[in-house]
């Protein structure tokens, strides 16, 4: 892996200070480095050290891209890289990170064993998802983490009806529906009462927020399910939020259809790390 790609959080003034020092680093190895388009110019170091690159086209030119800032920063560099299956590898400046897992400490010494091919790759599940309005399909997106069907800033609850494979399964009344990958799990689920699932599991888990029904708990279902969720309140609010950074108006009648995508999200791990480490760390599981 000598082609290095690199997408930082913009306007994250910490990772600019990391990549001062980071990039000579990765030349002085030996490595040819790419930096996306944005953060290239509040560098501020010589440009002979690297290449610009535009985020979309950087997975064409490089055999691993580095995400530094937190879980959102790998959350679109996975969007960017799917196609390509582009190897990613997280170093975490925000907050938890679950899948930043790396932190400014501890960069030099694990990305000097990525770089080496010492780090296993692991596979993370995608979802692909289709809006369709009258018949047709009007948008399609493809996440690592979630799709959040919810409301603006009434929250009323409102109906959601969910088929999975063409078989009725319930009509939600909540205030919204989150539909999440294993890697998801630990995001908008988890603080809505769904269950975390083993990273590479195939699996999705269905979430209601603040159903109505007590009995409407999370459910978990098989990643070769089609899943339809049609909205069936109408309403200016409602929105599918995908991977809580891009968002589409729905409305009444639209179908939502969401399923497994092709594309896969390749994520470098530090070999000496496992998942109930990660876990222990960041949710502070055995602690009082």
């Amino acid at each position: 892996m000598k082609k290095i790609g690199i997408i930082a959080r913009p306007g994250k003034g910490e990772a600019i200070d990391v990549l001062k020092g980071l990039i000579p680093w990765l030349t002085g190895h030996d490595c040819e480095v790419y930096v996306d388009t944005d953060t290239s110019r509040h560098l501020g170091i010589v440009k002979t050290l690297f290449r610009e690159c535009q985020r979309e086209e950087m997975p064409r030119h490089v055999g691993l891209i580095l995400a530094l800032g937190g879980d959102g920063t790998m959350l679109a560099a996975a969007r960017c890289a799917a196609q390509k299956g582009t190897p990613l590898f997280g170093i975490n400046l925000g907050g938890l990170g679950f899948i930043t897992e790396v932190n400014k400490s501890e960069i030099y010494g694990v990305i000097e064993k990525v770089v080496s091919g010492e780090c296993d790759i692991q596979q993370r599940i995608m979802l692909d998802a289709s809006v369709i309005r009258a018949g047709k399909g009007v948008c399609y997106f493809t996440v690592l983490n979630d799709l959040v069907i919810n409301k603006g800033a009434l929250a009323r609850i409102f109906d959601i009806e969910v088929s999975i494979d063409g078989r009725y399964v319930t009509t939600y009344k909540a205030d919204g529906l989150i539909f999440a990958t294993p890697t998801g799990s630990t995001a908008y689920s988890l603080s809505a009462g769904g269950p975390i699932l083993y990273p590479t599991m195939h699996c999705l888990v269905i979430t209601p927020i603040c159903p109505h029904m007590l009995t409407n708990r999370p459910i978990v279902v098989p990643d070769d399910s089609v899943i339809e969720a049609t909205v069936k309140t109408g309403s200016e609010d409602i929105c599918l939020t995908l991977d809580g950074q891009m968002g589409f108006h729905l409305k009444q009648d639209d179908v939502i259809e969401i399923r497994k995508s092709a594309y896969k999200t390749s994520l470098v791990i530090p070999y000496e790390r496992d998942y109930f480490q990660i876990l222990r760390e960041k949710l502070k599981w055995g602690q009082r």
